[in-house]
């Protein structure tokens, strides 16, 4: 059971680090997508994918060894989860300390890299919604409302203003 508890700690450990290198990437990804440089998201978006395959094994790791734990327990085919382990690890004060503390580290790491992704996401959707307003203000430039033109009977001519915009005689 104690090297299962090492294991598992471990396993928490690794988790938390992988968390970890994601929060330090979001400052570089803040920064281009703010600043635009494609070239620099596209291989921060890879690191992260690496990240998210690396937390995706560690999570099956973690679930495996909580499936050993509880076999070793008498708790086979039951579904425990790392809280359940702490309350029923009253007998070992010390494995219980620990499973404690690396539970925190890992849920305020996983809780702060969830808060940053909401920020991506939103500074994204501003940048979106910045690249529309760009498209629309470019093709709003070129064309002229067709009441800018009238004829003799005082009607629009439906003609629309030339591409230059402004253009004077002098």
């Amino acid at each position: 059971m104690a090297s299962l508890m090492d294991e598992l700690l471990l396993t928490m450990e690794g988790e938390r680090s992988q968390y970890e290198k994601l929060i330090d990437l979001s400052d570089e990804k803040k920064d281009s997508i703010i600043y635009k440089k494609l070239d620099v998201l596209e291989a921060i978006t890879v690191q992260e994918q690496a990240i998210a395959d690396a937390l995706l094994e560690l999570e099956k790791k973690r679930l495996n060894i909580m499936r050993n734990i509880a076999a070793v327990m008498g708790h086979e085919g039951e579904q425990i989860t790392v809280s359940w382990m702490i309350d029923n690890l009253s007998e070992q004060p010390v494995e219980q300390e620990k499973l404690i503390e690396a539970r925190g580290k890992l849920k305020d790491a996983a809780d702060e890299a969830q808060v940053l992704n909401f920020q991506m996401q939103n500074l994204l959707q501003q940048a979106l919604e910045m690249v529309e307003f760009d498209i629309t203000l470019l093709k709003s430039a070129k064309q002229a409302p067709q009441t800018s033109n009238y004829g003799k009977n005082a009607e629009t001519t439906g003609n629309i203003l030339g591409s230059r915009g402004f253009d004077a005689k002098q």
